[in-house]
């Protein structure tokens, strides 16, 4: 009987795009979309300056371009950098299902791997949606212990959804792919102590890095265990818990496909993703009692019991703690009345306003906020259970909204149009990509499927 790392590597040669449900092309072009963006958006942030210089010193010249930047460098720094760029700002998609953020580190691997070359948009949809499916069922397999033990799974799970895309698209037959998974294995990594540091999303460029090396060491004859998924003192039984199981990893591979259920959740926040629910519950509260931050006499948030083990800055002093900050996100949002990319800059975080604001939060987990869900253990923080939002107005109005699905997840998909939005922001973050050229790159992408080559994407964001 095959392994989990073999069964995988037949599943990754044998399935086309022809396998896929309908509407796969679609969500798969959306969460591309959506990738784009955030990376244009990473290349104006904070972790710029010290990334593109550590790519400056390197000393190395390549033709793998850095988006938003005008750069390129080496496939591999390339790689690294455009990953890390997509998850600077913690805008980008989630599958709670591992739980962590793939199409990051898919994206920048694939791109970077061209080097010049050819890749139709179909081809690229096929090898997409193959890495979020890799990437899912291993996060599956592993569970939720895998994430409460400490790993960002961001860097140790989606690394292998990364490398999935790589090995079909680039054709690897099964014993190619099974050596690429061993040498990837050894190079799994992401801590979430540094949530809220620039390391945190170093983590998606060293998993996008890491599968492109695998890759091309696997190609180039370099060996290592063919079953480490599931051997003694391999990936399960060293990274999980003891529930981790790699047989279930496999059992229901294409049935049905991530991508189509449960999905991905597209970001409308541009923040942890357990902050979404009581955002958008303030939001919805505030536009229908019509009030401003002068008007309230206490925000009360319920949520769910672990909904913020995650959210580890309850006074951040950065904009990067403060996308991991429950009361944060609900202080700007009763005295802005919406949430941009600017929401967390240091700036914002640091306003006299907010801190004075604070006092009248209230934010805590709450076992009635649980719900009858069977499943709810496996669930991520920003998808377990419900969240409740109170708002009290010194006027003497109180009112209250349950919240159970974010927007942007599966079930409350973002439009084309709410990502269009999104996609032009983001450019517009990145100083260097113009409207004109970050439209035509969007509706490009919206039609992805019929591309004859990304590349003319790619040039559109360089």
């Amino acid at each position: 009987m095959a392994g989990a790392t073999e069964t995988i590597a037949t599943f990754i040669a044998r399935t086309s795009l022809a396998d896929l449900p309908p509407d796969a092309p679609e969500k798969a072009a959306k969460a591309i979309a959506d990738t784009f963006a955030v990376i244009l958006a990473g290349a104006g942030s904070e972790v710029t300056e010290p990334l593109l210089h550590y790519a400056r010193t390197a000393g190395e010249s390549g033709v793998s371009p850095i988006l938003g930047t005008g750069m390129t460098a080496t496939a591999e720094m390339a790689a690294l950098v455009n990953g890390t760029f997509g998850h600077a700002l913690d805008y980008d998609d989630v599958l709670a299902i591992m739980p962590a953020h793939p199409s990051t580190i898919i994206l920048s691997a694939v791109l970077a791997s061209l080097d010049g070359k050819r890749a139709s948009g179909k081809a690229f949809l096929e090898a997409y949606v193959l890495g979020i499916e890799i990437g899912g069922r291993i996060g599956l397999g592993m569970t939720q212990g895998h994430y409460r033990r400490g790993f960002h799974a961001t860097g140790t799970l989606a690394l292998f959804s990364g490398l999935a895309a790589l090995a079909k698209l680039h054709g690897l037959d099964v014993p190619t792919t099974r050596q690429a998974f061993g040498i990837a294995a050894s190079m799994a990594s992401g801590l979430r102590r540094n949530f809220g540091t620039m390391t945190k999303p170093l983590h998606s460029g060293i998993a996008a890095r890491s599968a492109l090396t695998a890759l091309r060491l696997a190609q180039s004859g370099f060996e290592a265990a063919p079953d480490i998924l599931e051997a003694p003192s391999g990936f399960f039984s060293t990274y999980g818990v003891e529930e981790s199981d790699p047989d279930a990893a496999v059992r229901d591979l294409g049935r049905p496909f991530v991508i189509a259920d449960p999905g991905l959740a597209l970001k409308k926040f541009p923040c942890c993703y357990a902050t979404h629910r009581a955002m958008d519950g303030l939001l919805a509260l505030r536009s229908k009692l019509g009030f401003d931050a002068t008007a309230v006499d206490r925000i009360v948030c319920r949520m769910p019991p672990g909904g913020m083990r995650v959210l580890t800055y309850p006074r951040p002093a950065t904009g990067l703690e403060g996308k991991f900050s429950l009361p944060y996100t609900l202080a700007a949002g009763a005295l802005d009345g919406k949430y941009t990319l600017e929401t967390f800059s240091d700036a914002a975080v640091r306003r006299p306003e907010i801190e004075r604001f604070y006092a009248r939060i209230q934010a805590a987990e709450d076992p009635s906020c649980r719900g009858d869900d069977p499943h709810f253990e496996k669930r991520s923080s920003g998808s377990r259970g419900f969240v409740e939002v109170e708002v009290r107005l010194r006027d003497g109005r109180t009112d209250r909204v349950r919240v159970d699905k974010a927007p942007g997840s599966p079930t409350r998909d973002l439009t084309w149009d709410e990502l269009r939005t999104k996609f032009m922001d983001c450019a517009r973050h990145s100083r260097r990509i113009t409207q004109d050229a970050a439209g035509r790159a969007f509706e490009a992408i919206r039609n992805i499927e019929n591309a004859d080559d990304i590349g003319s994407i790619v040039r559109l964001l360089r």
